[in-house]
């Protein structure tokens, strides 16, 4: 079997959409199916070159280039089924959908409310644009967005490279990492007005904040900035416990999963996608409130063995999201996708 991957973001820009295409595309390749990954970004690598588009409360790179329409389906001649990520992102996403071979369409988003009522209000275009095609959703987040006439997504989570999330590193026992974009939605600053607190009841408590890099200087807080991936890994396995006090906008959770394969213990926000990511073996809390977070984070470096108790359950529980097995979803996926278009294809002939 032959896959194209697409993806209606920039490939040369860091992102959750474009990570989980490229994972997936390798882990296929390592199984012995021929997967490559399509997307915006600058030719030749790319279809189309791409702009800054801000939705759901973060910027997105996609392409508005007509040309990227052709681009695209010249690109993805070659396979036998078309996975496209974010199907109604233009325009690559919108040329995917056109394209006559078999389809599988994931959702990954929480959308905001107006795209849902879009959604609603395009319901009938919506439905004849995605006929054919086997839908998917990263989460029941996601799945929700989803108006029931269009179908029922399967639910195929995010996938993460379990195994590479044990280095051989020791865990620091008041060791913090906090994982994210330099976004507001990421809800750092809900973390940041909770530590002195923190420090208060735990002197020697220490805050690694990794993704975003702050000119400010407050106490027992390392701001690491951009790091590489390998160093992401050890430093999650170095730190005892996570926290993910995010404020909205997610449908699933990548860094929380990534966090429970690493062994930490995690404290999240309340958020629906980070209750399904946890299956209970974390903390949360409200969103957006510090007080709680706070407490909750003092009584995890207060009681290590708690802590090391919760971090062991979230690492057995990350193994459902592990990439073989959702490669090998995906698989069973794509197979239903060609029975289907085979069938299309038949009815349409009587």
């Amino acid at each position: 079997m032959r896959v194209a991957i697409v993806c209606p973001y920039d490939l040369d820009m860091d992102g959750g959409v474009q990570a989980q295409c490229l994972g997936l595309a390798a882990q296929l390749e390592s199984a012995g199916v021929h997967a490559a990954v399509v997307g915006a970004g600058a030719p030749p690598e790319g279809v189309g070159r791409t702009v800054r588009v801000r939705a759901n409360r973060s910027t997105n790179p996609i392409t508005l280039d007509p040309r990227a329409v052709p681009a695209l389906r010249r690109r993805v001649e070659f396979a036998d089924v078309v996975h496209v990520h974010e199907p109604f992102i233009p325009l690559v996403g919108w040329a995917a959908l056109s394209v006559e071979k078999p389809t599988v369409a994931t959702f990954h988003a929480d959308p905001a409310p107006w795209t849902r009522r879009l959604y609603r209000w395009a319901e009938g275009l919506g439905r004849r644009v995605l006929a054919g095609a086997v839908l998917a959703a990263a989460s029941e987040v996601a799945a929700s967005a989803v108006p029931p006439s269009w179908g029922e997504p399967v639910v195929v989570p995010n996938g993460i490279d379990v195994a590479s999330y044990a280095p051989e590193t020791p865990r620091r026992p008041r060791r913090v990492i906090f994982l994210g974009r330099d976004d507001p939605r990421k809800g750092l600053d809900v973390l940041l007005a909770a530590w002195p607190g923190v420090r208060e009841a735990v002197p020697d408590a220490e805050l690694l904040v990794v993704g975003r890099a702050r000119p400010r200087d407050i106490p027992g807080v390392d701001f690491r900035g951009w790091v590489t991936e390998d160093e992401k890994r050890r430093l999650l396995a170095s730190a005892s416990v996570m926290v993910a006090p995010n404020l909205g906008g997610e449908s699933f959770g990548i860094t929380v999963a990534e966090a429970m394969a690493a062994g930490c213990a995690v404290v999240a926000s309340d958020l629906p996608a980070f209750t399904a990511v946890l299956a209970g073996t974390g903390v949360q809390v409200p969103r957006g409130r510090s007080a709680p977070l706070l407490q909750e984070i003092v009584d995890l470096l207060e009681d290590p063995e708690r802590a090391r108790h919760l971090g062991e359950a979230a690492r057995e529980s990350a193994r459902r999201f592990d990439w073989g097995v959702v490669a090998a979803r995906y698989l069973e996926i794509y197979e239903s996708a060609v029975t289907a278009h085979r069938t299309s294809i038949r009815h349409r002939k009587e």
